[in-house]
C-alpha cells in the first residue's frame, strides 16, 4: 500500500507539474515547427522575456486603480482636479527628492567630459543659486553655500527647470547603464584622463587623425615666471568636441543602435549562437528601461500609496499621503509629530524656539519625515516636484483612463540622408518628430488655453497702435501654452492645502524656483511588479 500511495503521489506530481508548465518556449516554433537556434538553417534568435530590474535608489510600486483628483471640495480653489477612476500601471519611483549630492555628482562628470570644449553645456546644466534671492529677505547664505556646501548634500536639489530634470534623466539611464556593462564584463570603464591635454609627437598625431577621422586641437599654452626669456613650451592638445560627443560618451540608445559604436569602451565580449561577438541587447537583462520624470497620474497615485487591506480593499477619500485629515501623527509612537515640512501659519515656518514642530525653515533633508506606506518620503511638503505631463484645466476629464498623460510627442532617432544616426550635443541620438506627432494640445477641453495669448503689454514707443494685437482674454491672467508643466506635492513655503496630492499647480518647463524639485519614475516591463506595503516606524 505504501508503494501504490508513493506512485500516485508521484503521478499527482507530474500530472501537477504539466498543468502548470508553459507551452508557449523558445526553443522549438509553435507556429511553424522550425528551431530556434539553429545554425544549420536561420539561426533565428528566439529572444526570451527577462524580469524587471530593481534600479538603483527606486522603489517598486504596483499598480491599480484609484481615484485621481479632488477628495474633497475646497470652495475658493481652482476647479482644475476633478475626480475620476483611473489604472496605472506598475512602475519604479526614487525613494527620495533628486538631492544637490546627486546633482553635483551630475555636474562634475560634466566638467570632466566638457570643461576644455564646451563649457556652455555645463552652465546649462548649473542649478540656478539665485532663485533664493528675495526683496525683502536676506538669503545670501542659501544663494551661496545651499547647493554648493556639505551640510546641504542629502537636501533636495532646486532651481532646476523641468527641462535640466529631463537631461539629468537620460545622464542617469546612461551612466547606470554604462556601469552595469562595465560590471558585466562587456565594455571597458571610459579613460577620462584622455580627454586632458597633453603632447603628441607629430607621427602620432597623424596616425591618430588619419584612423579615427577628427583633427586634434592644439591647446594655447601661458608663460610662466620661471621661464628663461625665449623658451618654447612644447604644444599640447586635446580631443575635439566632435570625437567626444561622437564616440567617447556613452548613450544607451546609441551604443544599441549603432553597429561600429565606440570602439574605445573596448571589447563586446558576448557570443550568438554561430560564435560571432555581438553587443549586449535588451533581453540579456542587463540594461534598466530609463530613467524619466512620472506623470502626473503615476505622482498622484505612488504619493497617495492606495495599498489594499486584507479585505482587498483600499482606503479612498485620503486627503494627504498619510491617513487621516490631520498634518500630525496620532499613533502613540508618533503622536503629535508633524508629517510634512510646510508652513502651519502665516509667519511660522518651524514653530518656537526650543518647541520647533518641523524642524526646517525652508528645506528639509530627503530622507526626513516619515516614509508614506509604499516607502516614499517626502511626497508631502518640502519641495514640489516637476510630473511629466503638459498642464491643462480640464486634463482629468479628457485624459485616457490608463496610463494617463497629457504631453506625448511621438519622437524617432534622427538620421542623416545617407542613414546615419546623428548624435546631439550631449553625446545622444538626435530625435525628432513631425507636426502630426504632437499630442500635447489633443482633445483639449480649455478653450482659453488655445487663445493666442502671446500679445505685447507694453505699447510705449509703439508708432501705429492699430498694428498691436491685444489679448482677448485677461491680459494679467497667466499664459497655458505647450511648454506648460504640472508640478506637485507642495513645499516648504505652501500652506497645508497644496501638501494634497490632488492638488495641481504649473510652471513654463524653462522656469524654476527655490520651492521646486523632482524625483524620478521608470517604467516596468512585461507582469506587474509586486510591491508589498511598508512598515512604518
Amino acid at each position: 500500500m505504501k508503494n501504490v500511495s508513493k506512485s500516485l503521489l508521484l503521478l499527482l506530481v507530474l500530472v501537477l507539474s504539466a498543468c502548470n508548465s508553459r507551452e508557449l518556449n523558445t526553443k522549438v516554433s509553435s507556429t511553424t515547427g522550425w528551431n530556434y537556434y539553429d545554425r544549420k538553417t536561420t539561426n533565428f534568435e528566439a529572444l526570451e522575456g527577462v524580469g524587471n530590474i530593481n534600479p538603483p535608489g527606486m522603489v517598486p510600486i504596483q499598480g491599480g486603480t484609484f481615484t485621481i483628483g479632488e477628495k474633497d471640495e475646497f470652495l475658493t480653489a481652482p476647479r482644475d482636479n476633478a475626480n475620476r477612476s483611473l489604472t496605472v500601471s506598475s512602475f519604479y519611483m526614487d525613494k527620495y527628492e533628486v538631492t544637490n549630492l546627486a546633482w553635483r555628482e551630475y555636474l562634475h562628470w560634466m566638467n570632466m567630459v566638457f570643461a576644455d570644449v564646451a563649457p556652455e553645456l555645463i552652465q546649462k546644466a548649473t542649478p540656478d543659486e539665485k532663485v533664493w534671492r528675495e526683496e525683502l529677505a536676506y538669503n545670501d547664505p542659501y544663494v551661496d553655500l545651499y547647493f554648493t556646501h556639505p551640510a546641504y548634500s542629502f537636501y533636495p536639489v532646486v532651481g532646476v527647470t523641468w527641462e535640466q530634470a529631463m537631461t539629468y534623466c537620460q545622464w542617469r539611464t546612461d551612466r547606470v547603464n554604462e556601469m552595469a556593462l562595465i560590471q558585466s564584463g562587456a565594455i571597458a570603464i571610459p579613460d577620462f584622463q584622455s580627454l586632458l591635454p597633453r603632447e603628441w609627437d607629430d607621427q602620432e598625431r597623424e596616425e591618430w587623425e588619419t584612423q579615427n577621422g577628427y583633427q586634434l586641437v592644439e591647446v594655447e599654452q601661458e608663460q610662466t615666471a620661471d621661464m628663461m626669456e625665449g623658451e618654447e613650451l612644447p604644444p599640447l592638445y586635446r580631443f575635439p568636441f566632435e570625437y567626444i560627443r561622437d564616440k567617447f560618451i556613452f548613450n544607451t540608445e546609441k551604443y544599441l543602435a549603432v553597429d561600429a559604436y565606440a570602439p574605445e569602451f573596448g571589447r563586446h565580449p558576448k557570443v550568438d549562437s554561430w560564435g560571432n561577438n555581438r553587443k549586449v541587447n535588451q533581453a540579456d537583462g542587463i540594461l534598466i528601461v530609463g530613467y524619466r520624470l512620472p506623470t502626473e497620474a503615476e505622482w498622484e497615485f505612488a504619493a497617495f500609496a492606495p495599498v489594499a487591506g486584507e479585505d482587498g480593499l483600499t482606503i479612498e477619500g485620503k486627503i494627504y499621503p498619510w491617513s487621516g485629515y490631520h498634518p500630525r501623527d496620532l499613533s502613540k509612537k508618533n503622536e503629535g509629530r508633524l508629517q510634512a515640512n510646510f508652513i502651519r501659519g502665516r509667519g511660522d515656518m518651524m514653530g518656537v524656539s526650543g518647541a520647533l514642530n518641523d524642524n526646517y525653515v525652508i528645506t528639509a533633508p530627503v530622507d526626513a519625515f516619515l516614509p508614506n506606506d509604499f516607502g516614499l518620503y517626502n511626497m508631502a511638503g518640502n519641495v514640489n516636484e516637476w510630473v511629466l505631463d503638459v498642464y491643462r484645466e480640464t486634463s482629468f476629464q479628457e485624459v485616457s483612463e490608463y496610463n494617463s498623460f497629457r504631453g506625448n510627442i511621438y519622437m524617432k532617432p534622427k538620421r542623416s540622408e545617407s542613414g546615419i544616426y546623428e548624435i546631439d550635443s550631449l553625446g545622444c541620438v538626435a530625435r525628432e518628430y513631425s507636426g502630426d506627432d504632437d499630442k500635447r494640445d489633443f482633445r483639449d477641453g480649455d478653450f482659453a488655453s488655445l487663445l493666442v495669448t502671446d500679445y505685447p503689454l507694453d505699447t510705449v514707443g509703439v508708432k501705429n497702435l492699430a498694428e498691436v494685437k491685444f489679448d482677448p482674454t485677461d491680459v494679467l491672467a497667466p499664459k497655458v501654452t505647450k511648454r506648460t508643466r504640472v508640478y506637485k506635492g507642495g513645499s516648504w513655503n505652501d500652506r497645508i492645502y497644496w501638501l494634497d496630492p490632488a492638488s495641481r499647480r504649473y510652471l513654463e518647463q524653462d522656469k524654476c524656483s527655490c520651492t521646486v524639485g523632482f524625483r524620478c519614475a521608470m517604467s516596468t516591463l512585461g507582469d506587474q511588479i509586486s510591491a508589498a506595503p511598508i512598515e512604518r516606524k
